[in-house]
């Protein structure tokens, strides 16, 4: 590896060493060219999407500007005969979680076609380039049904290729390079979280909606610039691998998929309590929280940005914990975080139940715990995830899985935007304690199941 270009080696190669050649923070030089690919990418989709649901129900779906978009009086009917006359909250909800749930959905096909026929490389290209094109016709209200299909479909290129690249970096049996490189990358994908929301909800609320929107495509342009400018550095992948014949699955490989299908379908019950706070959480802001800050009204969109800062500075402190607790035999398996992540998300949750309760004029305060237990649930779950699918996926059939892991987030999403359309039913207390109680559910169920688990990844990876 250290006399031999990255992108020419195999994925078989790479997985028969123990260790990248440090360059980055320790790290193979193709991490960084990943890492900020991908921060730029988050930036433009976290900034967009921290607008998309109060751009609909303020701007997009009211009198004046609904007309003016192409195919939408179709697509509303398409709608309302699956789900029923909905209000135009309970629409732009709806609209939100498909749109969400589907940027989630087509990266188990984006997997599929570049493990089988162009590889990764080209197929993250591909879907930056139609990502850039939809955030741009985000900037106007006749292409809003076209911007959302251009960024369902490039997303679904880009997404689980490019996590898939990282895992490729390194061998099979280095699970600690593995956990510290998507630790890096989990940086990345937050600071572009903490930067998107704060930098697009600022631009929509001087300068109007299209104005944030205009800005998110820019941002993804940079994004193709930088995986452009490290291509030769980066790592194919398994398309070669994928046209020869391999011998069938045996058993532990087949009873390693089953333990990893059986993690990813645990997980989506702490992403329903989790990205609800990009939804409903700030229609809920908007309308009971107090955002007067010396005679200036904070930009709701801002409150996406606080999960994701925690997420970046909680690393050290939770590394540091994690190390302590292993020197003593005690830190929790993949499946034991996925658990303590699950009940972080539910006191979060739990939290705007008691602000409901209170009644009047919410505190600050409550929405930015909500958002900073949030932040932790998600370092517990999502990077422990996305490092055991990289690790124990079978050969060849690695993109494909990060890309099912993806695919949780679209049964997470769809059922967010679902949920949300009951938000005027149910009240703003229930709604929240029932996000807390599924929350509760899958950490339940995740401890249940921990022993068992973890035990079938130990049986199948010890070899």
């Amino acid at each position: 590896m250290r006399n031999a270009p990255v992108a020419e080696i195999s994925e078989a190669t790479v997985g028969a060493l123990d260790k990248p050649t440090p360059t980055f923070f320790g790290e193979p030089r193709a991490l960084a060219y990943l890492a900020f690919t991908e921060a730029w990418e988050r930036f433009s989709y976290y900034g967009m999407t921290a607008l998309l649901v109060l751009y609909m129900s303020q701007a997009l779906f009211l009198p004046g500007h609904i007309e003016h978009v192409a195919g939408f009086g179709a697509f509303r009917s398409g709608l309302e005969s699956v789900f029923g006359p909905m209000s135009t909250i309970a629409l732009a909800s709806q609209i939100f979680g498909l749109y969400t749930g589907f940027v989630y959905f087509t990266p188990v096909f984006g997997g599929l076609i570049a493990d089988r026929f162009i590889g990764r490389r080209k197929a993250v290209m591909l879907g930056a380039v139609l990502m850039s094109g939809g955030h741009i016709a985000m900037a106007f209200d006749a292409s809003f049904l076209l911007a959302l299909m251009l960024l369902i479909v490039g997303c679904g290129f880009l997404k689980g290729n490019i996590s898939a690249q990282v895992g490729g970096l390194y061998g099979e049996n280095d699970a600690a390079g593995r956990t510290r490189g998507f630790s890096i990358f989990s940086i990345a994908i937050n600071i572009g979280a903490v930067a998107g929301p704060l930098l697009c909800g600022l631009l929509a609320a001087l300068y109007g909606w299209h104005a944030g929107f205009g800005m998110a495509g820019l941002l993804m342009l940079f994004g193709l610039a930088t995986y452009i400018a490290g291509f030769k550095h980066l790592p194919e992948g398994a398309r070669r691998q994928a046209r020869e014949v391999h011998p069938p699955l045996n058993a532990k490989q087949w009873r390693t998929i089953a333990a990893l299908f059986g993690v990813m379908l645990l997980s989506i019950f702490q992403s329903i309590a989790y990205y609800q706070n990009s939804n409903i959480g700030l229609v809920w802001i908007n309308a009971h929280v107090d955002l007067g800050l010396f005679g200036w009204r904070m930009p709701v969109s801002w409150f996406n940005s606080i999960d994701a800062f925690v997420s970046i500075v909680s690393v050290p402190g939770l590394i540091a914990l994690w190390g302590w607790q292993a020197r003593r035999g005690a830190e929790p398996g993949e499946v034991g975080k996925i658990a303590i992540g699950a009940f972080l998300a539910a006191i979060a949750n739990g939290l705007l139940v008691l602000a409901c309760v209170m009644g009047g004029r919410t505190s600050v305060l409550f929405p930015v715990v909500y958002d900073v237990l949030l932040g932790v649930a998600f370092l517990y779950y999502w990077p422990t995830m996305l490092a055991l699918v990289s690790r124990a996926a079978p050969p060849g059939l690695k993109s494909t899985m990060m890309g099912f892991v993806f695919l949780t987030l679209f049964l997470s999403n769809t059922t967010i935007g679902r949920l949300g359309a009951f938000y005027e039913v149910l009240g703003p207390a229930r709604f929240w304690a029932l996000h807390a109680g599924i929350a509760t559910v899958g950490g339940v169920l995740a401890l249940v199941l921990r022993r068992k688990l973890e035990g079938m990844f130990a049986g199948a990876l010890k070899e």
